[in-house]
């Protein structure tokens, strides 16, 4: 029996050691998950505070209860440590580490480079290495490939490598990781095999695709198809404020029909680690291959004006009252990417809050899940969502639509507030104070 027939079997008696290279919101859910189908995981991680709340029981991602992390820990079955050298023992490495884009908008592979390298550098016959961090179509084949076959094991062969995009989407509660199909493309036919072998007990489907290539632009083409049509519904929105229509009712109304509409809402902009970057990774490989993509340019450029909007949306509402922007009181509800999460990166509460700054406001936020958020250099700490704050406020901003503000307070106590997520649909009374996107 070879040595990845053996890991086949291994796997199929969920004795595969399994590896989790980064322990963040798309890390910690998936080896929870691993954990939780019967198998031994260990997640590696750089930020020793994480490894050492694991350690103690203590989750730090929102979607992962404390007492998942209490109970597999107990068991035996989820441990965490910061040392990369126990690669070696793990049977399959996942790694899901950031792939962000560089002050220049280019792909970033440092992290996953990284990865990669402390996986090539323990390589051994018989392991399995999946990607999942969002990257251009070809990544895995001519970028990693080469660099774990420098370790003079080869593919399909003596180890397997396999592309299985990740598809989590923080505090939905419809759709848990494990209900999210998983997508596998293997370099070989046997690596994918293997992939979909260890992915079958935790998900409830797997989708295996004839590559790695094809499941990485699985995954740039479902967020560049969200990002494309939020840039529509975004270009709505401009449209309807310059005919002095409610985007928000028009959007509803067109979502009444059962066929040929899907809908999808505008915003002060794109935020989170997929929509805004993904399909820069796409138009990025295709600039090499000489071909424009012009429709998610176009998305792009209506997308990242959104901040813009809304700084001058804020500046015309209190225009209105004969107010000026520099040394109003403006408070900003929520600077999360989006509701009931924690997370800030790519975050358009950014951009607006340093526009607000530098047109003078006197700037102060309230969210309920982030405590600290620096604009630049500028540190803010959340206030508590009292009357007084609320009525003291030239302006509340509601860029976040966290389900725990309680919007009829906010616009009872309020002198103005400007919506950009329709969170004061329900809102029965103070209309007149409300002003949309």
């Amino acid at each position: 029996m070879t040595r990845l027939a053996e890991l086949g079997a291994r796997i199929e008696s969920r004795q595969a050691r399994i590896g989790v290279m980064g322990l963040g919101y798309v890390g910690l859910p998936l080896a929870v998950e691993f954990a939780r189908a019967g198998f031994p995981v260990t997640g590696f991680e750089l930020d020793g505070e994480k490894v050492r709340a694991l350690l103690a029981n203590r989750s730090y991602i929102d979607d992962v209860p404390q007492s998942d992390v209490a109970e597999l820990r107990a068991a035996g079955r989820l441990r965490a440590t910061t040392d990369f050298g126990e690669l070696a023992g793990c049977d399959v490495v996942n790694v899901c580490v950031p792939t962000p884009l560089t002050k220049t908008r280019d792909p970033d592979f440092s992290y996953m480079a990284s990865a990669v390298e402390d996986i090539r550098k323990r390589l051994r016959a018989g392991q399995l290495v999946i990607l999942g961090s969002t990257t251009y179509p070809g990544t895995t084949h001519e970028l990693f490939l080469p660099l774990l076959e420098g370790s003079g094991l080869k593919v399909g062969v003596d180890f397997a490598l396999a592309f299985a995009p990740e598809r989590i989407d923080p505090a939905n509660k419809r759709f848990r990781v494990r209900e999210v199909p998983k997508v596998v493309g293997g370099e070989t036919p046997l690596c994918t095999e293997l992939a979909r072998k260890v992915f079958e007990p935790v998900f409830e489907r797997v989708v295996p695709v004839t590559s790695s290539q094809a499941a990485e632009m699985v995954k740039l083409l479902e967020n560049t198809f969200r990002a494309i049509n939020i840039g529509l519904a975004n270009e709505v929105a401009l449209m309807c404020d310059k005919l002095g229509l409610d985007v928000w009712e028009v959007i509803e109304a067109a979502a009444s029909k059962p066929y040929g509409f899907m809908k999808f809402l505008p915003g002060p902009g794109l935020g989170g680690h997929c929509i805004p970057i993904d399909p820069t990774y796409l138009s990025w490989k295709m600039k090499a291959l000489n071909f424009p993509a012009r429709f998610i340019e176009l998305a792009t450029e209506i997308n990242t004006q959104m901040p813009a909007h809304v700084a001058r949306r804020v500046a015309d509402i209190l225009n209105e009252d004969r107010l000026a922007v520099n040394g109003a009181r403006v408070l900003m509800l929520g600077v999360a990417y989006k509701g009931n999460v924690s997370d800030v990166r790519e975050s358009p509460a950014i951009e607006v809050a340093e526009l607000l700054l530098q047109k003078g406001a006197l700037l102060e936020y309230h969210d309920p899940h982030v405590a600290e958020f620096a604009v630049g250099e500028h540190p803010l700490k959340s206030v508590e969502l009292s009357d007084e704050v609320l009525a003291r406020a030239d302006l509340v901003l509601i860029i976040t639509d966290h389900a725990s503000i309680d919007y009829e307070r906010v616009v009872a106590r309020a002198q103005r507030v400007f919506d950009t997520r329709n969170a004061t649909h329900a809102v029965a009374g103070g209309r007149e104070k409300i002003r949309k996107l």
